[in-house]
């Protein structure tokens, strides 16, 4: 979820900015639960050697600590197993974490308690359950924290799970000679949320429709509606519909960075992962290329929204 986009750094974090002379000439994008791939070629149209900061903000990470959600685990400092190469040649990205909560940056509180910026890390949960109560009312008050209670047979407990949003952003220091053209490919795993059975086929409840929602995020139709609707072995009941849901979003608008505003030459590449599964995502001109893959291909592609895909993978009824 995230595209290029050239950066400054500030004492508030990082900041976007655009550059009037660099253009996105090309970009690939490939997307699966498994991996996402880009290839991006950029062409200096000055005669100006330039030397930018370029930035790729990856997914936020919100914790579910009540749902199977399959998040991303690599090590500690390479949560997303983040790889890059510039013409090429690996490069060494820096990382840049920080922690949200109610929308505000709280990364110093967690740094001056000691506890790791990754949420969903044992690491943290340990840590926050291990901390007084005095420090554990503070991070309730700020949204850090979330109590949970429960009673496991003998009577009933309280716990507290970490409650912050997780930011992530890789920044390297890249050089675009004049008149040249410049490759940048990456490869990282993506933040996959999810949920267990099929949401949307559920009826309207406190003012929440969920099938409009889905529509509105993933576009799903009609058709695809009815075909996930056939496989409900009992109609009236809209959660037995044999699959599992899996959200990917990718961050697009950052590609609008760059001179003209816009990729010159922009190619998608989708895979739902099997053929038995489903997907849904809101593309203009998407053809099927493959048995589990899906193409959508723009020229002077102007990114306005973030993509939002939507995999139904489907498992076999007992």
């Amino acid at each position: 979820m995230a595209n290029d986009t050239s950066a400054v750094l500030t004492t508030g974090g990082l900041e976007f900015v655009s550059h009037g002379e660099i253009a996105m000439e090309r970009e690939e994008l490939f997307i699966s639960k498994d991996e996402i791939r880009v290839v991006y070629r950029f062409r200096n149209d000055s005669d100006t050697d330039h030397d930018l900061l370029v930035a790729f903000p990856m997914p936020d990470i919100v914790p579910n600590h009540w749902s199977p959600v399959a998040f991303p685990m690599g090590p500690a400092d390479n949560l997303f197993e983040f790889e890059t190469t510039f013409n090429g040649e690996p490069i060494a990205a820096t990382l840049h974490e920080y922690a949200y909560a109610a929308g505000v940056d709280r990364t110093k509180i967690l740094q001056k308690l000691d506890i790791p910026i990754v949420p969903i890390s044992q690491e943290a949960i340990d840590a926050v359950e291990a901390l007084d109560d005095d420090t554990t009312a503070q991070l309730l008050h700020l949204g850090l924290a979330v109590p949970d209670e429960y009673d496991a047979g003998e009577g009933l407990q309280t716990h507290h799970w970490p409650n912050w949003t997780y930011r992530a952003t890789y920044t390297w220091e890249a050089t675009f000679p004049a008149r040249e053209r410049v490759v940048v490919e990456h490869r990282y795993k993506p933040s996959v949320g999810g949920t267990v059975g099929v949401a949307f086929l559920s009826e309207p409840y406190e003012d929440y429709d969920p099938a409009a929602e889905y529509r509105r995020k993933y576009c799903t139709d009609d058709a695809f509606v009815a075909a996930v609707r056939k496989t409900l072995p009992n109609p009236d009941e809209p959660w037995g519909a044999p699959f599992t849901e899996s959200w990917i979003s990718y961050i697009l608008s950052t590609g609008g960075n760059w001179a003209g505003g816009g990729i010159e030459n922009f190619r998608l590449v989708i895979d739902k992962g099997s053929t038995e599964n489903l997907v849904s995502f809101c593309g203009e001109g998407v053809t099927k290329i493959g048995p589990t893959t899906f193409e959508m291909v723009k020229q002077d592609f102007w990114p306005q929204d973030e993509l939002e895909i939507l995999i139904l993978e489907r498992y076999a009824l007992e």
